[in-house]
């Protein structure tokens, strides 16, 4: 039982993560959204980039990108709660029922895993160069929250072999 609590506790810390994340973004919308409007704009990288052809310019994109990050946010905290909820509710089941039990908690962390690792280090990082700025890069700290939800989930989906 100790195992299992551990798990959901950390699925539930993913998901009051994300809620404050969302929260942030919400009621202070231009601190991240100048991030997003830098990354997008590129106009922070290298002046001879080559690829600075890709740069958007146009603030009703920018702001429909950060409304789809936050929704996307939205989605995964709403994920992992649900997760957390239906471990909480199976914690004293049989294994196979627990096990079970777990689906939408790795959903919720797959989910989160994407958007760090497709949408900041492959489209933010790579696409838009976002590794080039030394003021707007979110390269690192992405790279630091993909491998704590990751983590999470690989230890989320180890079967058990403990007995209490």
């Amino acid at each position: 039982m100790t195992v299992r609590l551990c798990k959901i506790v950390l699925v539930a810390a993913c998901a009051l993560h994300w809620t404050v994340v969302v929260f942030n973004n919400l009621v202070d919308y231009g601190t991240n959204f100048e991030f997003v409007q830098h990354v997008l704009s590129m106009d922070t990288v290298r002046p001879a980039n080559q690829n600075s052809w890709r740069a958007i310019h146009q603030p009703w994109l920018h702001h429909s990108l950060y409304f789809g990050i936050i929704a996307w946010e939205t989605l995964s905290l709403a994920t992992c709660w649900l997760g957390a909820w239906r471990c909480w509710r199976l914690r004293g089941a049989p294994r196979s029922e627990f096990e079970r039990s777990k689906t939408t908690a790795v959903v919720g962390l797959t989910m989160v895993l994407l958007l760090f690792f497709s949408g900041f280090i492959t489209v933010g990082g790579e696409f838009y160069m976002m590794w080039q700025s030394g003021q707007w890069s979110g390269v690192d700290p992405a790279g630091r929250l993909f491998a704590i939800h990751a983590l999470i989930l690989l230890w989320l989906t180890q079967p058990e072999t403990v007995t209490d």
